[in-house]
């Protein structure tokens, strides 16, 4: 028994000398990103801009109710004429320009807005 446990010591150090340790190789459970090219040249994004306040306006003539979504920048808004309706967003080039677009049209602040929408005209809506 004695000579037999350095005898297998032997073996299987003989059998790990032979193992290959010449190129080592790493390996890792990151695959290479197939989209990193482009990525790296792609544009910069610009985010959505932030609600920075939602209106429920009283507009006049008619007593009618608008719904307006007004988002920081001054760029952009939502309006809909039913709480539950479909939303049209208004934008403009420039802060301080009317908000449009086909039919509409807001101009003013979250507090105090003219609005004209398509079928009803020029309302005068206060918050």
């Amino acid at each position: 028994m004695k000579t037999l446990l350095p005898s297998l010591a032997a073996v299987a150090l003989l059998a790990l000398s032979a193992c290959d340790n010449k190129d080592p190789q790493v390996v890792s459970s990151q695959a290479p990103d197939p989209q990193a090219a482009a990525l790296a040249n792609a544009a910069p994004v610009e985010l959505p801009p932030s609600i920075k306040a939602d209106v429920t306006f009283r507009c006049n003539p008619g007593n009618s109710l608008a719904f307006v979504t007004f988002f920081e920048g001054d760029k952009q808004a939502l309006v809909r004429t039913d709480k539950a309706g479909t939303a049209t967003k208004l934008t403009a080039e420039e802060a301080g320009q009317p908000l449009k677009a086909e039919g509409y049209e807001l101009t003013g602040t979250p507090k105090l807005a003219t609005l004209t929408l398509p079928g009803k005209g020029k309302l005068t809506c206060k918050a």
